[in-house]
């Protein structure tokens, strides 16, 4: 460990030790709101995972996997005897451990699988060629298809990766560009411009995505595949035009026409391997885009299908395997675990009500939260913005439920979230694509920063202004107002419960399985996600 990671460690150590002696009943939480020890750990655990995700003294998997096992041995029926506190009902061991298993990791790794064949067999390559095609050989046209491009396929699989596949295919084109020609850096930054953008457009396209729906399927509150198309990619598509006539503004291209090469694009392999993965491909998008009504299938289910499939037929061997980004896996397990321990403490609830949110008008919580998550995906993984502040404000949303009513309330405040940890990409530590594109030599951190600032504000307001505009057609439906029958309402509160420890549930209820999520995927196949910039 470097001089640098061992201070970072130290500071992050001692301020998380020292959540543990900070006098809460002088900052209200007093009666029945009072801390137990159980959650007062839970703050400290919270802290020391804040602190190890911003300044990264470890990878920031690793700092996942100790969450895990820290409140394991701390929080729950099996942690060790001096952790153990009379009269305080413990965590579930195996509701942490399930974590792991969550249905969204298990979405998780039918995306790694797509993505890994697709990768393999040339799918990506030749789509990009046949899709390319038509934009002939304007270098401006030829810029805006290249980002529809990467961001349909950033829908589908990894964002790092899907900016890794069309870097690749544009180096030999970023070489025809003359020396001072501008126009090489608006080809550049069109990749993670295009990447990070379309991810936001299906529920697989980037872990803040799925980690919000986690939250508000665990709230009672589901959105499909398609539903999150609906208005995801008419979403992309605005803020993809933004972008375009954004960098064309900035980095004019002096270049009259151009010839796109693809190498590897050779035409679609035919082989029976490759024909399996073009059908299974095919199949899973088909199957998530109709939905569940439609076939009865659960998109978790959906995933697990080229899972299956893939491993039988030999499109995916043991190698390809151990290749997938399973570090991935494990931060977004950490996340969903800080998130249990939130909200089964108890701990969220006497937090929320400690705090006055209902006076708060529902245009500052929609605009605070939004500036919170995009200032802090700025600096700090994606992925770890979202595990950090989704279980927060997924318990704000519920508390200020009738509040939000005139914005589309719990949904698209949590839509909204999302949104916004995916829009920090000012810095070429921002995202990995942006890291990707910095290290190809073309950009320039100011012109990355001016994009990076203006698509964020600029997705943020739009994303507000859609999420109205939603509500006002009252796109998302209330649980509590699509109650089967008087019987389940009254069998069943309207708005979830987070109940005290000596109120919760068998371990099933913790990990309940989503009505309709998707894999996220900004954690597909073959990308090694850097602990010091992975978004």
């Amino acid at each position: 460990m470097t001089k640098a990671k061992l201070i970072k460690l130290i500071i992050a150590s001692v301020l998380a030790i020292a959540a543990l002696f900070v006098p809460y009943e002088a900052l209200g939480f007093v009666g029945d709101h009072a801390l137990n020890p159980l959650e007062i750990r839970v703050i400290a655990i919270f802290v020391m995972a804040a602190l190890f995700w911003i300044l990264q003294p470890f990878p920031i998997w690793s700092t996942s996997m100790f969450v895990i096992v820290l409140m394991i041995l701390t929080l729950s029926n099996s942690a060790l005897i001096p952790f153990r506190v009379e009269g305080v009902e413990p965590l579930k061991f195996k509701a942490i451990m399930a974590t792991f298993a969550d249905p969204i990791i298990m979405l998780f790794l039918g995306g790694f699988f797509l993505a890994s064949a697709a990768c393999k067999y040339n799918m990506d390559k030749n789509l990009a060629r046949v899709l390319l095609k038509p934009f002939g050989k304007d270098p401006k046209w030829v810029l805006l298809g290249l980002m529809i491009i990467t961001a349909v396929f950033s829908m589908f699989m990894s964002n790092t990766a899907t900016a890794a596949m069309m870097l690749a295919i544009l180096g030999p084109v970023l070489k025809l560009f003359d020396a001072n020609d501008r126009g090489k850096a608006a080809f550049a930054l069109a990749i993670p411009l295009g990447a990070n953008i379309g991810g936001m457009g299906t529920p697989i396209g980037t872990p803040p995505n799925a980690i919000a729906l986690g939250a508000l399927q665990s709230s009672g509150f589901n959105i499909s595949f398609g539903q999150w198309m609906e208005f995801g990619v008419p979403y992309v598509i605005v803020m993809m035009v933004i972008a375009w006539i954004l960098l064309l503004k900035l980095y004019p291209i002096k270049m009259k026409e151009m010839n796109l090469d693809i190498e590897g694009a050779n035409g679609f392999d035919k082989s029976p391997r490759a024909i399996i993965v073009y059908v299974t491909f095919a199949v899973c998008v088909l199957l998530w885009v109709t939905g569940k009504n439609v076939h009865g299938l659960n998109d978790n289910v959906i995933a697990m299908i080229p899972m299956a499939v893939f491993a039988l037929t030999g499109v995916i061997t043991k190698k390809d395997l151990n290749e997938m980004s399973w570090d991935v896996l494990w931060l977004v397990a950490g996340g969903f675990a800080l998130g249990l321990g939130l909200q089964q403490t108890g701990l969220a609830k006497d937090l929320i009500n400690a705090i006055p949110f209902n006076t708060w008008s529902p245009f500052v919580l929609m605009v605070g939260c939004g500036f919170i998550c995009l200032f802090m995906a700025n600096f700090m993984s994606h992925t770890s913005t979202a595990s950090l502040l989704v279980p927060i404000f997924i318990v704000v949303a519920m508390s200020c439920k009738e509040n939000l009513a005139p914005l589309g309330g719990v949904t698209s405040l949590m839509v909204a979230v999302a949104f916004a940890s995916s829009l920090g990409m000012c810095l070429p530590i921002s995202t990995p694509p942006n890291a990707l594109a910095h290290a190809t030599g073309y950009t320039d951190t100011h012109g990355m920063a001016i994009t990076g600032i203006v698509m964020g504000v600029g997705g943020l307001v739009l994303s507000w202004l859609m999420m109205f505009g939603l509500s006002k057609i009252n796109f998302f439906e209330d649980p509590a107002e699509v109650a089967a029958a008087p019987a389940a309402a009254a069998s069943a509160p309207a708005a979830p419960v987070y109940a005290k420890p000596a109120e919760v549930a068998a371990p099933a209820e913790t990990i309940a399985e989503p009505a309709a999520v998707a894999i996220p995927a900004d954690s597909a196949a073959k990308v090694v996600v850097d602990s010091a910039a992975a978004k």
